[in-house]
């Protein structure tokens, strides 16, 4: 029998031994794999001589070994993947994360710009204020007199007109006299309530009122009801209708009226307090110590 030459035999034991492999192996490597395992078998082969039974187990040993150098290398490779991943998730966080804050420092830069304005604006206000602040006091000692004057005007007006509502608007000008006298109210609020009585003495003058009060004639104490016009006339007459009078500007003191009169005053009476439609009604006017009708 002729001996097969040994560089024939080599390459046969290699198939041999790919076919003694296990099932569930993985044979089906890429062509290099394949490549690398018959160059492993050829490198790892015994003696020209050898058996293929014995050199079996270092075959296996040398494939076993290689296949978990591919495992580690894949695991290792899912690693470097698994980390690039969380890198990449990072980056786009901090993208996310950086151009957030550029939008912020774009409308922050905007809000400080406004904010300069508005500082510059209100520092011009200031400026004014303190101007003003500073002419207080010239314009505190030129208001205070005035407005003295005007409250000794007031009393007077009320002393020399027509003796209606005395009790209030006396009143009136007592509390004047005593917020006058007052630290704790401004200059501006003494002002106020100084015009708002010359605003109610202003109305006087172009309205109509009735009401009742107390007046004394002939050394008695008598309820009547008045009746005044404006500033023009002021007469009175008692709720029964027996008695009526007007006030004389010129002799200061009140006056009889003739029983005529008395339905025109009832009728006025009724027209102020709202109980009767405006009409023409005939009142005596005094004028220059004179009754005229």
């Amino acid at each position: 029998m002729i001996g097969t030459p040994p560089t024939l035999r080599r390459p046969l034991l290699a198939v041999a031994i790919l076919l003694l492999l296990p099932a569930n192996m993985a044979v089906s490597q890429e062509p290099a794999d394949a490549a690398a395992a018959g160059a492993a078998a050829q490198t790892t082969a015994g003696p020209q001589g050898a058996s293929p039974e014995s050199e079996l187990p270092a075959m296996q040993k040398a494939l076993g070994g290689m296949f978990d150098d591919r495992s580690a290398g894949n695991d290792d490779a899912a690693k470097v993947q698994a980390r690039i991943d969380t890198i990449s998730d990072q980056t786009d966080e901090l993208l996310a994360k950086y151009r957030t804050a550029l939008k912020q420092t774009d409308s922050i830069r905007v809000y400080n710009s406004q904010m300069r304005e508005l500082i510059t604006s209100q520092d011009a206000e200031l400026a004014s204020l303190q101007s003003q602040l500073d002419r207080i006091e010239i314009v505190g000692r030129s208001v205070m007199p005035l407005m003295s004057k005007m409250v000794d005007a007031y009393e007077s007006l009320v002393g020399l007109d027509l003796p209606f509502l005395l009790d209030e608007r006396t009143e009136r000008v007592a509390n004047l006299r005593k917020l006058m006298n007052r630290s704790d109210v401004t200059s501006a609020e003494k002002y106020r309530q100084i015009m708002e009585a010359y605003q109610i003495e202003n109305e006087y003058g172009r309205t109509i009122e009735a009401y009742r009060s107390m007046i004394e004639l002939g050394g008695r104490e008598v309820t009547v009801d008045f009746l005044r016009f404006g500033r023009i006339a002021l007469v009175y007459q008692t709720p029964d209708g027996t008695e009526a009078g007007v006030w004389n500007q010129e002799t200061r003191s009140w006056e009889a009226l003739d029983p005529r009169y008395r339905g025109a005053i009832r009728d006025g009476l009724r027209i102020a307090r709202k109980q009767a439609a405006p009409d023409l009604i005939r009142l005596p006017l005094p004028a220059a110590g004179k009754e005229a009708s």
